[in-house]
């Protein structure tokens, strides 16, 4: 994993299970890309990175239209920022907790169209031209085409650790 923070428990615990999911299960061996989900991981523990954009009145944007409006407003970085918090939400909430958005909506089809936002505001961000290194945009467009696999690796991610915790094996240690 690649960061300037500082690694602790949670950060160990993640990369890790990224990576054996990510390599042993799926057989995906982009680095990038698994680090990139374990970096998303760590950063959507904490409350304020999910919740970073704010609506007009002040609340945090937690509905996707709330975020692409305020993308709508934006140029340049800022804008690609605001589209990849949106990929990286829809990816966060599909892939770990994907049962509480089919209960929130209550269809299959909204599901899917949840999703189809992530890889639609990933792919935007990815092609956008501006400062950002390539290698970037590179990786913002493999999350569009490769959202539903990266959903499926969190879904598991989610189950080892489930399983990790129903063995009684502390994640922190």
């Amino acid at each position: 994993m690649t960061s300037d923070e500082p690694v602790g428990p949670l950060d160990r615990f993640f990369s890790g299970l990224s990576q054996y999911v990510f390599y042993s299960q799926l057989g995906v061996a982009d680095t990038q890309l698994i680090d990139y989900i374990s970096l998303l991981l760590i950063r959507f523990t904490r409350t304020e990175s999910s919740l970073k954009f704010r609506t007009p009145s002040g609340q945090p944007a937690t509905r996707i239209a709330a975020m692409w409006r305020e993308a709508d407003h934006r140029l340049g970085e800022s804008r690609r920022e605001v589209l990849q918090h949106i990929g990286d939400y829809t990816l966060f909430w599909s892939g770990l907790y994907p049962e509480a958005l089919r209960e929130a909506t209550g269809k299959t089809d909204q599901f899917e169209s949840y999703c189809a936002h992530g890889k639609r505001s990933y792919r935007i961000a990815g092609s956008m031209e501006g400062q950002t290194e390539s290698a970037s945009n590179e990786l913002l467009l493999r999350l569009s085409e490769q959202f539903d696999l990266c959903a499926y690796g969190l879904r598991e991610i989610r189950r080892e650790w489930e399983q990790r915790d129903a063995d009684g094996d502390s994640i922190l240690l």
